[in-house]
């Protein structure tokens, strides 16, 4: 995992790193209420399932994002994915391959790229605007884990800024914006 403040100015494709070279660490991303996890090895999965069970997910899926396995829906997928939105629930993403970016706001609202890849799992919390992309090598697998029945619900912004969940979220971590 690599965290670094995202470049706006950058006119490439969302799927370029952009990259200001000023790094966030995971102690940022703690700030902003993401969690992360370097889980590798013989037992990841049973690292994953100890994490499951400690945060009360009871299912999960795997997703794989790439030209190949979306065929002709692949790039408006990318895209969509893209649009800056939250959920009303957490987002987990374990990394089983290949690679992606997250991008997070931080409290003054300038975007965090995380780029993440094999081993790499992440939790967003509930109300945080974010948005997703895969890299340059336009490939990702992904293990998804939800608390119910498998969602995926994106609100995108601005019309979630008076969402429940939302102005939660900005309570709980002194967001500005």
């Amino acid at each position: 995992m690599r965290a670094y403040i995202y470049d706006n100015e950058d006119p490439a494709d969302q799927r370029a790193a952009h990259d200001t070279g000023i790094e966030k660490s995971v102690q940022d991303l703690e700030k902003v209420g993401v969690m992360y996890w370097r889980i590798e090895g013989p037992n990841d999965i049973e690292q994953i399932d100890a994490i499951a069970k400690e945060r009360q997910y009871k299912n999960r899926d795997t997703i794989v994002v790439s030209p190949e396995a979306m065929g002709e829906i692949y790039e408006e997928k990318v895209k969509s994915f893209f649009a800056e939105h939250l959920h009303e629930d957490e987002e987990i993403r374990f990394i089983l391959d290949g690679s992606g970016f997250f991008d997070v706001r931080d409290q003054g609202d300038v975007w965090i790229r995380i780029h993440l890849d094999k081993g790499d799992m992440i939790i967003l919390p509930a109300g945080i605007y974010h948005r997703f992309t895969t890299d340059e090598k336009n490939y990702i697998k992904a293990m998804r884990l939800f608390k119910e029945d498998p969602l995926w619900t994106p609100i995108n912004r601005p019309i979630a800024d008076d969402n429940k969940y939302r102005v939660e979220y900005v309570n709980s971590y002194n967001i500005t914006a």
